[in-house]
């Protein structure tokens, strides 16, 4: 008889967290839904963006880029970016072209070398221009990509936040899982967590001073990464949000990398 109870107790711990596990996938993947849906068709914008890189000594160098980003109805965004400044990397565009499916097409020119480089997805997990952002974290956000489960809520300094866990279903990426903080009230995401490949705690990114366009659509204006393992860090200023600038296909063209100016 006492076998027969234990039994019972047993199956209806396993049930019962086979439940629980199933919510939370989908309360997880209902707030990811929700996040993109909030931020559904803006069209095209342009900005500025200073870009200052930390190393573990305190050292700073800045660079100052130009970026245009487009939205695809039916699969992933588009994004330019162009270098300014300093000197050394003037002229400098990376080209990103993300998918809903598949992998990524992304290019980068080097004036320098005067080619176009495509970017291998087996290398996508390297550093972007010496930064501590990566070619992966400078695609577009599409929920296709990743399994999702709700971990719980938490504050975010005066915000009430949902703590998400993300996990990344294509090939090669650099990363197990992300942990996200996403404000209840705007599902704006607040915090990025990232695990390396051994799970353990890789880089922090925080998003902050978010302003709201169009009545609509919410852009921070500062981006921090940290690197944890490194105590390198990245910090993107982003200065003048234009929307609804008539950015089309036309203005995301591989073959005219090498004459941007």
């Amino acid at each position: 008889m006492k076998k027969n109870l234990w039994v019972l107790y047993l199956l209806t711990f396993i049930f019962s967290h086979l439940i629980y596990a199933g919510d939370a996938e989908e309360k997880g993947l209902a707030i990811a839904k929700e996040r993109k849906l909030r931020d559904k068709g803006w069209g095209d914008l342009q900005a500025e963006m200073v870009m200052t890189l930390r190393n573990k000594h305190g050292q700073e160098s800045i660079r100052q880029i130009r970026i245009k980003n487009l939205e695809v109805t039916g699969d992933g965004d588009k994004a330019l970016s162009i270098f300014d400044e300093p000197r050394d990397v003037k002229g400098t565009a990376f080209l990103n072209f993300s998918h809903v499916k598949g992998n990524d097409d992304q290019w980068l020119y080097l004036p320098a070398l005067k080619r176009v480089k495509r970017i291998s997805s087996r290398n996508k997990s390297g550093p972007f221009m010496g930064s501590e952002f990566s070619y992966e974290d400078l695609s577009s956000y599409e929920i296709e990509k990743y399994s999702f489960k709700f971990i719980g809520e938490q504050k975010c300094g005066d915000l009430d936040c949902f703590k998400i866990e993300s996990k990344p279903l294509y090939k090669h990426s650099g990363y197990t899982r992300m942990e996200s903080l996403i404000d209840k009230g705007e599902y704006r995401v607040q915090q990025i967590d990232f695990y390396d490949r051994k799970n353990s705690h890789l880089k922090t990114l925080t998003f902050s001073d978010y302003k709201q366009y169009k009545n609509k659509f919410w852009r921070a204006n500062h981006f921090n990464m940290i690197n944890h393992q490194t105590g390198k860090s990245t910090r993107l200023d982003w200065l003048n949000y234009r929307f609804s600038t008539g950015l089309d296909d036309k203005d995301f063209n591989k073959s005219s990398l090498k004459r941007l100016r």
